[in-house]
């Protein structure tokens, strides 16, 4: 195919976003849509040659202050057999409607409706589950953004439950999978539970975290959720 044919990454957002409305384009081969304390994100990752993008699905806890916007939860575009299916920029135009379909269905959370609060924690409590199945370690941090998010939304009764599965989880996580900085366990599930009671400083984080990442401009769909508790 004659380079000038092959869609620049600028032109290949606006057709993600053209057909995710809900989504606006944050970066470039990047799109965003917040939910209160939480974005959730298409991310049109490169692979190493730059010649092919694998669209990936994520969230990332605004709760919690770190420098870049993280891949958590993130799954990317497969094929029947697992492996990553990555969609060539110069095939682009053929693949395209094929990939948006395939990433639609493969989805654990909504792409065309805002996932709830409630599907977000509960993604981020099944993840903690499977890692701890699969022998893959401790999710410490999707335990940490589970608890903060419900608490930051005003969800008490969530975050209630993300700490009682946090208490379980840290008796089974192995002893390699901690972090290096890992406090134990009861300094840790303490600290967590004295930042989940903390919800003015938790939006403060997430008010931070909007300015620091240039968040302005992606809308807030808010939390479709019940009002909050309490």
């Amino acid at each position: 195919m004659n380079k000038s044919l092959v869609p620049t990454a600028g032109w290949v957002t606006k057709e993600w976003a053209a057909e995710f409305r809900g989504f606006d384009a944050w970066k470039s081969l990047h799109l965003l849509r917040r939910i209160g304390p939480v974005v959730q994100g298409i991310c049109l990752d490169r692979t190493t040659g730059g010649d092919e993008y694998i669209p990936t699905v994520h969230v990332h806890a605004l709760t919690r202050e770190f420098p870049v916007v993280s891949l958590m939860l993130g799954q990317r575009l497969a094929r029947p057999s697992g492996v990553p299916d990555a969609v060539s920029f110069a095939r682009h135009k053929r693949d395209f409607a094929r990939a948006v379909g395939a990433l639609r269905q493969q989805s654990r959370l909504p792409l065309d409706e805002p996932p709830t609060i409630d599907e977000i924690v509960r993604e981020y409590h099944a993840e903690a589950r499977h890692r701890l199945e699969k022998g893959l370690g401790a999710a410490v941090l999707e335990m940490e953004d589970s608890v903060l998010v419900a608490a930051a939304a005003g969800r008490d009764e969530l975050a209630g439950e993300g700490l009682a599965l946090a208490r379980d989880l840290t008796a089974a996580w192995p002893k390699w999978s901690m972090p290096f900085d890992w406090p134990g366990a009861e300094p840790w599930f303490d600290g967590l539970a004295a930042r989940a009671g903390d919800r003015e400083s938790l939006r403060a984080v997430v008010r931070g975290q909007v300015t620091e990442h240039r968040l302005g401009k992606v809308r807030d769909h808010g939390s479709p959720d019940p009002a909050p508790e309490g």
